[in-house]
């Protein structure tokens, strides 16, 4: 098409971000309306792409654009989007309102005279927010390897600073030592993406002096390598393949988070507000696990089997560690922070089982997460802010005078283990029965994370919410016009996309099959049981062709 509609998705969000931080230091309300209505009308737009894509298409990718940028390198400033790409587009658009609403007086000055200094934090909080949407929204849509490094690099720095400037002011009594935290969080979540990332640029230019040395000019187009690998002319040896691979799987599970790369996540989501705790685990980290469909698989399709078995057992330990780790926790933000590390493990899992079921339910799992995490975050962030502390132990009975904070809470931990007719229960159940199909053995030993997030979920709730009402926690507010504002639609998603997946599924459904055709990877047949009988009849299961074709 003509119109550069991705273009315009990805610049509303990072001229509001420019808009929103030049705004004057007395303007503090206005830059929050400003950042509000810029993050609606992207919203807007991504739904405009979500109504436009036709998922029937033969093309990969829709809505494409392609200009020079850098020829001498054969940098092209490219874009489209495919089924996968256009829900996780809509995933991030629709969580940033929420988190700026939720997020409405978080970085409020502590002080009157704060507003007459040069610094604006006000300002600088919103227009952060609104470059990591920017960012994020290019990166999947990106279909230039070199354009996705660069964004998927940068949006670290706006995310350093809402970490380590902007963090949780709960526990405000020591705050020395809370910025001293929020500052080795941050500090922390630098360095190990850093670290990723420039393992990658290694990988990216090693791709290039590939495509350079076969195709006569180097090119970094996700679409020119894999046709010419598909027609024959682009052949990467095996060990440079792998070496390639690595490089860039590395980068991506850095940003997944999996295990043992994970570290810097419960820091992260501990030290930071609730609203960028959202935008790290629902927004920011489904990039990596994105980039491992789009980039891994397509670029490197033997590597990826190659690596399967090994990538399988770390995501398996993620889902087990990540479960067990959030059961033992004290801290309310640092559980969900575990949660989401099982549940990416999950994802991966999904990914890697190479299957339909897997592959589609891991997509569905990034969307249903995202929502889900932001639900029950949003609400324990409410209900920190108003206690002032984030350890388990200080409350008790806030079901007795908070009954729709309570009810809030308790479904979003609901939907956090998976409960059947909640959005997550559909992408666990595919990505379970997509492992097994191919993998039974880790099939039958991921489904204990299962078990483990029913206990630290509900353990979690009967700590906080029931029993008798803590002297602390009585006179608690109930939920305010404006969180449920920003509670009450996630909820109403998790449970409409818990009985109606099919909108979902017919979006991302063609682009997992295109991927799969792409890795050469097919889904195992099922195996039928006949018995034969005397006189050669049979008895037991008769199956016809087109059965086992429907059961496929």
């Amino acid at each position: 098409m003509s119109f550069p509609l991705l273009t315009v998705v990805a610049a509303v969000p990072a001229a509001g971000a420019v808009a929103t931080a030049a705004l004057p230091a007395a303007r503090r309300t206005a830059a929050k309306w400003l950042a509000l209505l810029v993050s609606v009308v992207t919203f807007a737009l991504a739904l405009v792409v979500a109504f436009r894509f036709d998922p029937g298409s033969k093309s990969p990718y829709q809505f494409t654009e392609s200009h020079a940028w850098i020829s001498d390198f054969g940098v092209r400033y490219a874009l489209g989007v495919d089924g996968i790409a256009v829900a996780l587009i809509a995933l991030t658009t629709l969580l940033i309102p929420f988190i700026i609403l939720a997020g409405w007086h978080d970085a409020d000055p502590l002080e009157e005279a704060a507003p007459n200094r040069r610094w604006r934090p006000t300002q600088g909080f919103f227009a952060l927010i609104l470059a990591v949407e920017a960012m994020v929204v290019i990166s999947f849509e990106a279909t230039d390897v070199f354009v996705f490094y660069l964004f998927f690099e940068a949006m670290l720095i706006p995310m350093y600073f809402l970490i380590g400037g902007f963090g949780d002011r709960a526990g405000g009594e020591d705050e020395d030592g809370a910025a001293r935290r929020r500052s080795n969080a941050a500090v922390k979540f630098l360095l190990y993406n850093l670290a990723g990332g420039l393992i990658m640029l290694a990988a990216v230019i090693g791709l290039y002096a590939v495509t350079a040395d076969q195709l006569g000019s180097g090119t970094f187009s996700l679409q020119q390598i894999v046709e010419a690998r598909a027609a024959g002319r682009l052949h990467i040896g095996t060990g440079t393949e792998r070496l390639l691979f690595l490089g860039f799987f590395f980068a991506f599970a850095v940003k997944a988070p999996l295990w043992p790369l994970h570290t810097w996540l419960p820091g992260a989501m501990g030290e930071s507000t609730s609203p960028v705790a959202v935008l790290i685990t629902a927004v920011v980290d489904k990039v990596g696990t994105f980039a491992m469909l789009r980039f891994c698989l397509q670029l490197f399709p033997e590597a990826s089997s190659w690596a399967t078995p090994v990538i399988l057992v770390l995501a398996l330990i993620s889902v087990l560690y990540g479960a067990l780790l959030a059961v033992a926790q004290r801290d309310i933000k640092r559980l969900i922070a575990y949660a989401s590390i099982s549940h990416f493990g999950f994802i991966i899992l999904g990914i890697f089982a190479m299957t339909s079921q897997g592959q589609g339910g891991a997509t569905l799992y990034m969307v249903n997460h995202g929502i889900s995490t932001a639900a029950l975050m949003l609400v324990a962030g409410f209900l920190i802010s108003r206690r002032g502390s984030r350890l388990i132990a200080d409350y008790g009975g806030v079901q007795k005078v908070a009954p729709i904070l309570a009810g809030t809470f308790l479904i979003g931990g609901l939907a956090t283990l998976s409960l059947p007719g909640l959005a997550p229960f559909v992408s666990e159940f595919l990505v379970l029965v997509g492992t097994f199909s191919r993998y039974p053995v880790i099939g039958i030993i991921a489904t204990l994370g299962i078990v483990l997030a029913a206990l630290y979920v509900l353990v979690l709730y009967q700590r906080t919410m029931t029993g008798p009402v803590k002297p602390q926690v009585n006179g608690l507010p109930d939920l305010r016009v404006r969180e449920l504002v920003v509670v009450a639609p996630l909820i109403a998603l998790l449970l409409f996309l818990g009985v109606y997946p099919k909108p979902l599924t017919d979006l991302v459904n063609p682009a997992v099959d295109h991927t799969l055709s792409v890795v050469d990877k097919k889904d195992p047949k099922p195996t039928v049981q006949v018995d034969a009988v005397p006189g050669g009849g049979r008895h037991g299961h008769a199956v016809r062709d087109q059965d086992v074709e429907a059961a496929k």
